[in-house]
């Protein structure tokens, strides 16, 4: 009895030993995003929410700059060996990420290797749909999706003697209440962020026309640019007009914009509906939202606006453990009650039905008035001409586009020699990118 009392002390210092051993370490899933100021906060919050919802995983979201700045990183870091599990890619770079065979893993493979229940059809189609292949095969998660809406100031329109609860809809009508807010006092008028996805790609579509042949890029790798009609040469004609007058006034490239809107310097733009959470927060003013303006005299306009925000990529060469974590995390982001949170928070597209049922249901809508335009837009049924816009070396093109248009700002060119030079100019991009990715 002696020698096995002599044994306790040491079996029970052995059991003790083995219980404070560390737990099976987590397994960690690198997100490289491109979220900053009050965007970046939400990204952080939904790392950290899911992160305490369970015990296997660990999201770590990274800035890595802008969109173009993340992309270029990825790349780099893909060739090295050592790229991020996900990746947040903008919608100009879908085209490019399709086409990089061997650095991507298709989302519908992954969660299906993962055994991860994953339906296609509960996303809105006209979301789901850009980011799938050829083939049916969906390549991207839809994460902040977005679409081209019209904001303006209350408190401005009040001020010029406008109806502050009745925006404009159509492009007479916002040059019509850009020369009553100058005469008010304005300096800044109407101004626009994303020139290219707001002025030609999304201003296609609303109207029906094409921005791109072969169904805006849909339909092959053979594609060109198609915004040289006589409506588009309007419309960047009018824009021009507006700009000697002083009612229009260029504020940069991508969304350099959003901040003239959200300090009030400017009275009215059109730019993401994304810029929703950022006013509510932060402008010392009454945010409105409006339909994107339309001609009038155009037939079947307005149709449906495009696409934009950016979808999850998910890297090629991770473990299976890696990739299970990850296609836990995609399942959580699509849980319709973090859907509709994340949507109403944001003014990103609800991307499921599910969540813009329960934001409705919610009357969200009611008491914000304008924050379902986005959704109304783009639950239209979409027709070949306005599916969207899915280029190779799109990235290069909104450059082109860019480069011309603040051509015509500057009054250097005409409408109609800037659509021309960026359409020969951006040909030539999209014949590179398909000798490069033939067959």
């Amino acid at each position: 009895m002696k020698r096995i009392a002599s044994f306790a002390p040491a079996a029970v210092a052995t059991l003790a030993a083995l219980f404070a051993l560390p737990a099976q370490a987590q397994v960690e899933i690198q997100w490289w995003h491109s979220m900053g100021g009050a965007l970046g906060e939400w990204v952080n919050d939904l790392a950290k929410d899911f992160n305490a919802k369970q015990k296997d995983y660990k999201v770590v979201p990274v800035f890595k700059g802008s969109y173009d700045e993340s992309m270029t990183a990825a790349i780099a870091a893909f060739r090295a060996g050592n790229a991020p599990h996900v990746l947040q890619v903008f919608e100009v770079g879908t085209a490019t990420m399709m086409a990089s065979k061997g650095a991507v893993k298709p989302v519908a493979t992954l969660m299906s290797e993962a055994g991860v229940k994953f339906d296609p059809t509960r996303y809105i189609s006209a979301v789901a749909g850009y980011y799938t292949a050829p083939n049916g095969q969906m390549m991207s998660l839809p994460f902040n999706s977005s679409t081209t809406v019209f904001h303006y100031n209350k408190d401005a329109f009040k001020a010029a003697g406008l109806d502050p609860n009745k925006p404009p809809t159509t492009w007479p009508e916002v040059a019509l209440a850009a020369a009553k807010l100058k005469a008010s006092g304005h300096k800044c008028p109407f101004t626009t962020s994303w020139v290219s996805w707001t002025q030609l790609e999304s201003f296609s579509a609303w109207h029906n026309v094409e921005y791109a042949t072969k169904r805006n890029g849909f339909g092959g790798l053979d594609t060109r640019l198609a915004f040289t009609t006589p409506l588009h040469v309007r419309h960047i004609e009018n824009l021009a007009n507006m700009a000697k007058q002083g009612l229009f006034v260029y504020k940069g490239r991508g969304n350099a914009a959003d901040a003239t809107f959200v300090s009030g310097e400017c009275a009215m733009m059109t730019g993401s509906s994304g810029l929703y959470g950022n006013v509510k927060r932060n402008a010392k003013f009454s945010g409105g939202i409006g339909a994107l303006p339309y001609y009038p005299d155009v037939p079947g306009a307005p149709q449906n606006t495009v696409i934009g925000g950016a979808s999850l990529w998910v890297m090629s060469g991770k473990k299976p453990a890696e990739y299970k974590g990850v296609a836990k995390f995609f399942e959580y982001l699509s849980d319709p009650q973090v859907q509709a949170t994340s949507h109403q928070r944001t003014g990103y597209l609800p991307t499921t039905t599910a969540a813009y049922e329960l934001t409705e249901k919610s009357g969200f809508y009611k008491e914000n008035p304008g924050t379902d335009v986005a959704v109304t837009q783009m639950i239209r049924k979409v027709t070949d001409k306005s599916r969207g816009v899915r280029l190779g070396n799109f990235v290069q093109i909104r450059t082109i586009v860019d480069e011309e248009m603040e051509q015509v700002w500057a009054g250097k060119k005409s409408a109609k020699e800037a659509l021309d030079a960026a359409k020969k100019r951006g040909d030539d991009q999209l014949q590179r990118f398909e000798k490069a990715n033939k067959g």
